[in-house]
């Protein structure tokens, strides 16, 4: 699985969580730009799990701040 196959395959399972209709890009921030706290954050970090069968760690999760971020841990951990 390439990197844009897993952005576009995120993006849609981020899409439920976008209530401000922000557009995303690697450099979007879930907190800063979201704006998300940490219970929407946890929450889809476990849609992000179900979809591409993966655990992300605690270590891993408290280092990714970005979409993009998050593109790279997830097309690392399906390597």
């Amino acid at each position: 699985m390439d990197r844009a196959d897993t952005s576009a395959r995120i993006a849609s399972v981020l899409a439920p969580f976008n209530k401000k209709g922000i557009t995303v890009t690697d450099g979007t921030s879930f907190a800063g730009d979201l704006e998300w706290d940490s219970l929407t954050v946890m929450d889809f970090v476990a849609a992000i799990e179900d979809e591409f069968d993966i655990i992300i760690s605690m270590n891993q999760q408290a280092e990714i701040e970005t979409f993009g971020q998050l593109v790279d841990a997830v097309t690392k951990l399906k390597g």
